[in-house]
């Protein structure tokens, strides 16, 4: 682990570089900083959780920002989906404290995010654009509350707020992704804030490291913030296939070997 001091410099800079290759490819750079900041900086379990939220709470209120000027708020369908992702973190972030603390079992919960994410990055096709004609099948309020509140659990796990996640299932029934993608990461904020606010609370009573490093969590939000906007500036002159299929496959490697260190 990099002495402190060189800790955050790092953090920033592999931030960069992570959410200037993932944001072509559609996700999160938190999905890829969590087996960073385990791996490389040691920040320890289950600190590393909220610390991996934080990311999300300082690098998605540009992106938002921009939605709002362009009139693009998420509207009905944030509130639904923000019902769902609340309790859904508050619930995981306690699982994560009180029933996964240790590292080794915290591997497995990695490898259950990182694989089937990896699969789908790897062997589906984008959808980039608002084609008139789709065919919609909208998931009823109720469901999507209930499917939003097991992905807000996994946020709380795992440190993610869930959009990337989400944004496929919606758009693969048919939404809009201008519709999507504001709603989406509307909901990965508050998740985020909510996130973070309840690991606070729960490390006033732990003798164990829960509570985020904010030091650290602040260095990987800015270096998500620029990574994020140099990904999307790129993206237009990136082949969207190529670049998915090799997240994808990298995805799906640090996942088997979290699941092969699960298992060991």
């Amino acid at each position: 682990m990099p002495d402190t001091g060189w800790t955050e410099v790092v953090a920033l800079a592999a931030a960069y570089l992570i959410a200037t290759v993932t944001t072509p490819a559609g996700i999160s750079g938190a999905v890829l900083l969590l087996p960073f900041q385990v791996s490389v900086l040691g920040t320890p379990s289950p600190s590393v959780t909220p610390t991996n939220l934080l990311y999300n709470i300082i690098a998605t209120p540009g992106a938002l920002y921009r939605y709002w000027r362009q009139g693009q708020t998420g509207g009905r369908l944030a509130l639904v989906l923000i019902a769902g992702t609340l309790p859904g973190v508050i619930a995981g972030s306690v699982i994560r404290v009180e029933l996964l603390p240790g590292p080794h079992v915290f591997d497995l919960v990695v490898a259950a995010v990182l694989i089937p994410l990896g699969c789908w990055l790897a062997l589906s096709r984008p959808s980039r654009t608002d084609k008139p004609g789709r065919h919609v099948r909208l998931i009823p309020a109720p469901v999507l509350v209930v499917l939003a509140a097991v992905v807000g659990c996994v946020g709380g796990l795992y440190g993610i707020g869930g959009g990337s996640i989400l944004a496929p299932v919606l758009i693969g029934s048919g939404r809009k992704p201008s519709e999507v993608a504001p709603a989406a990461l509307a909901a990965t904020f508050v998740t985020s804030a909510a996130g973070v606010i309840t690991f606070t609370i729960l490390s006033l009573h732990q003798h164990i490291s829960v509570a985020p490093d904010w030091p650290t969590g602040i260095a990987l939000g800015v270096g998500g913030l620029a990574g994020g906007y140099t990904g999307a500036r790129i993206q237009s002159r990136l082949p969207d296939v190529l670049i998915r299929r090799l997240v994808g496959i990298l995805v799906i490697a640090i996942g088997a070997y979290y699941l092969s260190s699960g298992l060991s």
